[in-house]
């Protein structure tokens, strides 16, 4: 593959943590899969998945207009 990035084992974590949330998969699931304590530390993978996040729709906009 020739590539000549230098890769560390905590850019494998991110890489694999971002692919789930872009692939819908729960937080939580990812949570225990990196072996987080905390929620809190799962979340930052969160920031970087923003194309997840514009699709996600509020459940007032789901709610039937009169």
């Amino acid at each position: 593959a020739q590539i000549d990035k230098r890769v560390s084992p905590h850019t494998l974590r991110h890489s694999f943590a971002t692919h789930l949330l872009e692939q819908k998969v729960d937080i939580r699931v990812i949570q225990v899969l990196l072996g987080h304590a905390k929620l809190e530390n799962t979340a930052l993978y969160v920031q970087v998945a923003t194309d997840l996040l514009r699709e996600v729709i509020s459940p007032l906009e789901r709610l039937p207009s009169e």
